[in-house]
């Protein structure tokens, strides 16, 4: 019987080991670094605070295993007896604190950073509704609804004839993607019309509330081009799973051609309207 609880205690610490070695070298999938600076920011920070508590955790449970085997009692029949010691009451508890310290002075420091919406280069508002959102470009004068794409919204459909696995990013498309440039510092203005929404595009690094009454801010600066997806993340409705974001991410160039091209559109439909 003392072999075989030998034996569960060496297993049990065995899996302890593993799985924060797993946790070591998995630190880097765990979660996406972004395409912002903010974003890379709370990567780097996930990463060190993850370093600091792995190898708290491997210390802690190396001591905590070897106390188990070394001052079991069936080597030790008989207890020690001693009292508090103030010395290693003021270590354990000054190292803690130290610990917090170092963790929070860079948290802060990036706290800080999300906040700061000066110096933007343009201003766009998002407004959400049930169960779309809607994009105003306060200073190009472009404003427009972003909604579910056709073939996602089809699929989802009971008795639909198109199966959501032959529609290519199903319920992560949209028929009217946000347009923004790369290398810009974008103010976002966030609000809601009907229900509390929220804004979330991961590799952004953040996500804000949209709450009706009020304007959250936030901000981006998006480093390299491409298509960032994103959904709701707050529940608000029988359709929440089904008003995804698509932020596409062009250069300067190209985002000035983009916007000649809607402020076109929009001026020939003003025109086909007139009496």
């Amino acid at each position: 019987m003392k072999k075989l609880n030998e034996w569960i205690v060496g297993l049990a610490a065995l899996v302890v080991i593993m799985m924060i070695t797993w946790g070591i070298f998995a630190v880097g999938d765990n979660m996406r670094p972004g395409v912002t600076p903010f974003s890379q920011d709370v990567y780097a920070l996930h990463n060190t605070v993850m370093g600091v508590v792995t190898v708290i955790g491997v210390l802690v449970f190396t001591a905590m295993f070897t106390s188990i085997i070394l001052h079991r009692r069936s080597r030790h029949p008989n207890a020690a007896k001693f009292s508090h010691s103030t010395k290693a009451e003021i270590i354990w508890t000054a190292i803690p604190v130290l610990i917090l310290v170092v963790i929070a002075v860079p948290a802060t420091r990036v706290l800080i950073d999300m906040e700061d919406t000066g110096d933007a280069e343009m201003n766009i508002k998002i407004t959400g509704y049930q169960w779309l959102w809607k994009y105003d470009y306060l200073e190009d004068d472009i404003s427009f609804y972003s909604a579910l794409d056709r073939d996602s919204n089809r699929a989802r459909q009971i008795g639909s004839d198109l199966a959501p696995q032959d529609v290519d990013n199903y319920l992560l498309d949209v028929n009217n993607p946000l347009v923004v440039p790369v290398d810009t510092k974008i103010r976002v203005l966030l609000t809601a019309d009907d229900v509390i929404h929220s804004w979330w595009v991961p590799d952004l690094g953040w996500k804000r509330d949209a709450i009706p009454g009020m304007v959250n801010e936030a901000w981006t600066i998006i480093e390299q081009e491409g298509t960032y997806r994103g959904q709701c993340a707050e529940l608000c409705g029988k359709d929440h799973g089904f008003m995804p974001i698509v932020v596409e991410a062009v250069s300067k160039e190209d985002y000035a051609e983009w916007v000649a091209t809607q402020q076109g559109q929009t001026t020939a439909s003003m025109g086909s309207a007139a009496p």
